[in-house]
């Protein structure tokens, strides 16, 4: 067993320069911005080539950096983040069907699941994507008993 207390901290994705314009910047902090609670960190932010957002924590970010030869992904490749409550996760599944509602071109939603593991835990999880190549699947951790 390590001893050490190692923690994910950034997530780094290449993406076309395009992307990363100003329309593309706004677009992405707006869905990002508005499910998530990611803020842009203005000082890192170069036209068409990085954009970096803080993930609730500045030892935890989504680092996007532009490429000739982007990232792609299956489908279902992701990175995942967690959320405390069920509250908590049923307000993310919201907003992120809202997105889905109003941009059903741009958004890729997989619809919310629990499955429980003898009978100690409710997993509770949904994956959405709006204009990179990962998904972000949400996840609650329910403990029972």
């Amino acid at each position: 067993r390590h001893e050490v207390a190692i923690r994910l901290n950034h997530v780094a994705l290449s993406v076309p320069a395009d992307l990363l314009d100003a329309d593309g910047r706004g677009a992405l902090a707006a869905f990002y911005g508005d499910v998530f609670g990611f803020e842009e960190y203005p000082e890192l932010t170069q036209d068409r080539q990085r954009l970096v957002f803080r993930a609730h924590s500045h030892e935890q970010f989504v680092f996007l950096i532009a490429d000739d030869e982007p990232m792609t992904a299956p489908r279902l490749d992701h990175f995942g983040i967690s959320v405390s409550s069920l509250a908590e996760f049923e307000e993310v599944a919201r907003r992120a069907a809202a997105w889905k509602a109003r941009e059903p071109g741009e958004v890729d939603l997989v619809e919310p699941t629990v499955e429980e593991y003898a009978g100690a835990l409710r997993l509770h999880s949904f994956y959405v994507r709006y204009r990179l190549p990962l998904m972000v699947e949400t996840q609650h951790f329910e403990y029972l008993g």
